[in-house]
């Protein structure tokens, strides 16, 4: 490859939601241009939102998700976006995604049997942006 750079080819089959994913990622990448960093939060989530509505994407905020066993509620989480039933998008700020928080975003997976979240956090420097995959 021209300049020394080495080439990575990845097979969108093996992505889960790949357009979908690649929405979202340009939302949350403008989103942290246009808003800088710094911000609460609930400000993101607004900014967000509106991105996803002027795409049309089919989305919930703050989703109200119950933890069941044996049919009973044990407990609830509430996620910051469910997008087209297939992807949650969990926004967070500061300078890192914390392991809790990853590991937090799959038990909102595993409650839901979903495959895919996606985690951003914005910092001052730009968004930094993680898929995490439920394996179940």
């Amino acid at each position: 490859m021209p300049g020394g750079g080495k080439q990575y080819v990845v097979n969108k089959k093996d992505l889960l939601f790949p357009e979908l994913s690649f929405i979202i990622n340009g939302i949350l990448i403008d989103v942290s241009k246009r808003l800088g960093g710094g911000h609460q939060e609930k400000y993101y989530q607004k900014a967000v939102g509106i991105g996803l509505g002027y795409r049309h994407l089919i989305f919930g905020e703050q989703v109200y998700v119950p933890l069941r066993y044996e049919n009973e509620i044990v407990g609830k989480y509430f996620l910051d976006f469910l997008i087209e039933n297939k992807i949650v998008l969990e926004l967070k700020r500061g300078e890192f995604i914390s392991a809790s928080v990853i590991e937090q975003t799959k038990q909102y997976l595993s409650a839901l049997n979903l495959k895919l979240a996606i985690i951003a956090c914005f910092t001052y420097r730009g968004v930094v942006i993680k898929r995490v995959i439920n394996e179940y």
